[in-house]
């Protein structure tokens, strides 16, 4: 059965190690980052070495947001720039997104952990601010809508993030647990709208943040609470991907990290250093993909089209056209 688990190789190319470690662990998906980039080829042959590790069209994933996260960088894609810094305009959102998605395709990349559906607000911690389009809950939703679109239509999963929202913590969860302290009315009137809004998308990442007003013990990643809520009252019927498991926000062995994000109601954990031990604990904590998992990652594949060919050069133009004229 299918690991309930989203793996990183460590490099540029696949090793016999993690070639078989992958075989036999069979991670639902991959994920890539900028350690693992060289050139278009080396990429399609990694992609392709990772998927005939599991035997099957396993999707594989990076962060590809643009300007500060941006894992695909020239020659081999357009030097985008921040959420904030982009043409507004969901026509606009919607080219950058399918023009990254030909990007991604090109090189055998089928998912992006993007849009970020976050709201800007006064605690915003800076490693964040300029990847979120605006303070704005109904802005923030329609340019992260658009963007889906773009990058579905391109046949490539998009990955909203981070549930049920990231904006109001105080802190950066890659170097310590960030925690919001806002009424459930404030969170629910704000950041958790455009989670509500787009609870119909296919996937979705968690937030390694506590939030006082669901759970006050454990960040959203490791609480049944606040997953439940997630489900329950923000209606998010999505795969659900653990953010990364090596951040310094959670505490344990990775083991556990994985083991209580399973239990509380994650359906995969994420774990992208590329550390074959530590995958290795990872993937046998995590288990399996089984009952409401199984169907939800079944669902979220179905979303992966084959895009019908398109007009790249048009289609730059007109995103030139629109960037040009922003306010």
């Amino acid at each position: 059965m299918t690991g309930a688990t989203i793996l990183a190789p460590e490099g540029p190319v696949l090793s016999p190690d993690e070639a078989r470690f992958f075989r036999d662990a069979d991670p639902w998906g991959f994920i890539l980052f900028a350690r693992n980039v060289e050139t278009a080829a080396q990429l399609r042959a990694l992609t392709a070495a990772l998927r005939d590790a599991v035997g099957r069209d396993a999707p594989v994933f990076m962060d590809q947001e643009g300007g500060t996260v941006q894992r695909l960088r020239p020659p081999l894609a357009r030097n985008w720039r921040d959420a904030r810094d982009q043409p507004g305009g969901p026509r606009a959102v919607f080219l950058r997104h399918r023009l990254m998605a030909a990007e991604l395709r090109a090189v055998g990349v089928d998912g992006n952990c993007a849009p970020v559906i976050d709201l800007a607000g006064p605690d915003t911690h800076p490693f964040l601010q300029r990847r979120i389009w605006s303070d704005d809950p109904a802005q923030v939703a329609s340019s992260a809508r658009a963007a889906a679109r773009g990058l579905l239509a391109g046949g490539v999963l998009p990955v909203i993030k981070h549930l049920p929202g990231h904006g109001a913590a105080n802190a950066d969860s890659h170097h310590a647990l960030p925690r919001c302290t806002l009424p459930l009315a404030t969170l629910e009137a704000r950041d958790f709208a455009p989670v509500r809004a787009l609870a119909d998308l296919p996937l979705g990442m968690t937030a390694h943040v506590v939030f006082d007003a669901l759970d006050a013990e454990a960040p959203a990643t490791h609480s049944s609470p606040a997953l439940t809520y997630l489900r329950r009252d923000l209606g998010f019927a999505g795969l659900l991907m653990t953010d990364d498991l090596g951040m310094n926000a959670l505490g344990g062995t990775m083991a556990e990290r994985a083991a209580r994000a399973i239990a509380a109601g994650c359906d995969l954990a994420l774990h992208c250093s590329g550390d074959l031990s530590e995958m290795q604990a990872v993937a046998a904590a995590a288990g399996t993909l089984t009952g409401g998992a199984a169907r939800r990652a079944e669902t979220a594949l179905s979303a992966r089209i084959a895009p019908p060919a398109i007009d790249i050069a048009a289609l730059a133009a007109e995103f030139d056209s629109l960037d040009s004229h922003r306010a």
